[in-house]
């Protein structure tokens, strides 16, 4: 009798800031109480209905199942208080991410502990017949056929070794954002490939995307990387609006170690 004395006032004592605890019957009813100890061949109860210490037969008294629950709300809050834990230690590790970038709108590579700068690559409308600076804020009119968007020369100078290199990119506004990968096209690289059609004018994009995680760090910021590892060649992480050609290219290289 002792043990459950013990155990039964340890119990509840362990509950008291949860609320009343339902102390069952054996009948299947229950009285709702503050606190309750087995004492001898009775159970003492505080009772939140009359406010007051009663007590009752410990024949009476479903003490296993009144354990079971008061156990369950202890494991319920306990995991409630390691799940608040573990959001607050990823809220803290986001902030502080989240100040380690620059604020200025742009793309950031990850090298090592330091963020490497990339700067926003001049893009250029290519037809057969001329070559023609994008503007992001006035868009060329295009006209029918096939079109390239490249960036001159075959190369980026911004290197990395990393075959899933990470990205942080922080956007003015929500605009769609992620890596493709480069072609070549008479001595320059291609962003993508374009499709004007005649009459309508609507523009058929051919972008080579590549598969990505992300990961939004806060508001605008966000964490961008390969799916895969990436192979030996031209890359660029891109922000765009869909179909209307104003895409912000990013140019990277990755080269194998």
């Amino acid at each position: 009798m002792r043990t459950r004395l013990v155990i039964g006032f340890v119990l509840v004592c362990a509950v008291l800031g949860a609320g009343t605890v339902k102390l069952y019957l054996a009948d299947g009813t229950y009285q709702l109480v503050r606190e309750y100890k087995v004492d001898g061949d009775r159970v003492k109860y505080y009772s939140t209905e009359r406010s007051d210490w009663e007590e009752i037969p410990l024949a009476l008294v479903d003490l296993k199942k009144t354990e079971s629950e008061i156990k369950q709300r202890e494991d319920d809050v306990r995991q409630e208080t390691a799940a608040q834990a573990e959001e607050e230690k990823a809220e803290h590790e986001a902030k502080r991410e989240g100040e380690r970038v620059p604020v200025e709108q742009g793309v950031y590579l990850v090298d090592g502990e330091a963020l490497k700068t990339i700067k926003p690559a001049e893009c250029k409308i290519v037809n057969n017949n001329r070559r023609s600076v994008l503007k992001v804020l006035s868009p060329i009119p295009l006209v029918s056929g096939k079109q390239w968007l490249e960036v001159d020369g075959l190369h980026s100078s911004n290197i990395t070794n990393e075959a899933r290199p990470e990205f942080y990119i922080r956007l003015a506004e929500e605009e769609r954002f992620g890596i493709l990968r480069m072609s070549e096209h008479k001595g320059n690289r291609v962003v993508e490939k374009l499709t004007i059609i005649p009459v309508t004018k609507d523009v058929v994009e051919e972008p080579d995307m590549v598969e990505t995680f992300r990961k939004q760090v806060s508001e605008g910021l966000y964490k961008i990387w390969p799916e895969k590892d990436l192979l030996p060649g031209e890359y660029a992480v891109v922000e765009y609006t869909e179909g209307k050609v104003n895409i912000q290219t990013f140019d990277f290289a990755y080269r194998a170690r």
